[in-house]
């Protein structure tokens, strides 16, 4: 499983999931990749999920990016605990996920494959997700300037 080997702190607060992603929001290492459409925490067992179940279908063709971390512990407390007593302990660590984030990349492969590859992918995550790629990506970036009326 994925974890970090050490954090400044044991236990951290909550947060808010709402909001769009502050970067990787583009296809940078890859030519095909994942995005997320809602918030969510990625647990490590999800992303590990993914991560075997993509790299058995690639079959040593294509490379396998992840663009994610759990670097957030989660605390639990005990069951048929009493309220009080403080936090509960470090149970599970997430990847937070906002909106418009590229989770996972993939590459040298055609996008036939990488569709269904991706899809594959999806089913194991607990979102909504879309197909990105970067040459879609740098078209829509390219604009034309529209003709001025005079």
């Amino acid at each position: 499983m994925l974890m970090p080997k050490k954090t400044k702190y044991r236990k951290v607060q909550k947060g808010r999931k709402f909001g769009r992603s502050k970067g990787a929001r583009t296809v940078f290492f890859g030519e095909y990749g994942l995005q997320a459409v809602e918030p969510v925490w990625l647990t490590a067992q999800q992303i590990e999920a993914v991560r075997v179940t993509v790299s058995r279908k690639l079959k040593k063709v294509g490379k396998l990016f992840l663009r994610v971390f759990p670097d957030k512990p989660v605390t639990k407390k005990p069951a048929e605990t009493r309220m009080g007593k403080g936090k509960g302990n470090p149970e599970l660590w997430v990847a937070v996920v906002k909106r418009d984030r590229v989770i996972f990349e993939i590459s040298g492969m055609p996008e036939v494959e990488a569709r269904q590859i991706l899809r594959a992918a999806a089913y194991k995550l607990p979102m909504k997700t879309r197909f990105v790629s970067k040459a879609q990506e740098e078209s829509a970036s390219v604009q034309t300037p529209s003709p001025q009326a005079e």
